[in-house]
């Protein structure tokens, strides 16, 4: 992933480098035209790329939410919790001290992150492109604003 990563940031470099060379040297507007479908088009192919594995990470999330606040119902709602040590406590109910370990082991390992990715990505272009009066969608889409009168 970091190769394709790598492979998008190079992409989206040289297309800034094309789209600052198009306001130093004029581009007829055919050739500014297909550069700005290629950059679209580029968008919408990583972000597509990374929607199959986000939608893996929400469910691995969910599931794993479910059945900590589950554990965590049966903890709360067992009568010999409050009379037992606390670490004797969560010995005795090993669902919820996995699933709760589970849960922060995945914390740790950063799938809050891999949860938002798309919607980091396309916040950064969006800060990018406002410069040159542009935005884009959830989806990668570039919509095109209209020039601020002077």
């Amino acid at each position: 992933m970091n190769w394709y990563k790598l492979k998008f940031d190079l992409y989206i470099s040289d297309t800034a480098v094309k789209i600052v060379r198009s306001k130093l040297v004029k581009m007829n507007s055919v050739d500014q035209t297909e550069d700005l479908k290629a950059f679209e088009r580029r968008i919408m192919e990583y972000i597509s790329f990374l929607q199959p594995s986000t939608s893996r990470w929400r469910i691995i999330l969910i599931i794993v939410s479910v059945c900590t606040a589950t554990g965590a119902w049966l903890w709360l709602m067992d009568p010999n919790t409050s009379r037992e040590p606390f670490l004797k406590s969560l010995w005795l109910h090993p669902f919820f001290t996995f699933s709760s370990v589970i849960l922060i082991l995945l914390f740790f390992a950063g799938i809050h992150k891999r949860i938002v990715a798309p919607s980091i990505i396309v916040g950064r272009l969006q800060t990018v492109l406002e410069d040159y009066n542009m935005s884009c969608d959830e989806s990668g889409r570039l919509i095109l604003r209209p020039r601020p009168e002077n």
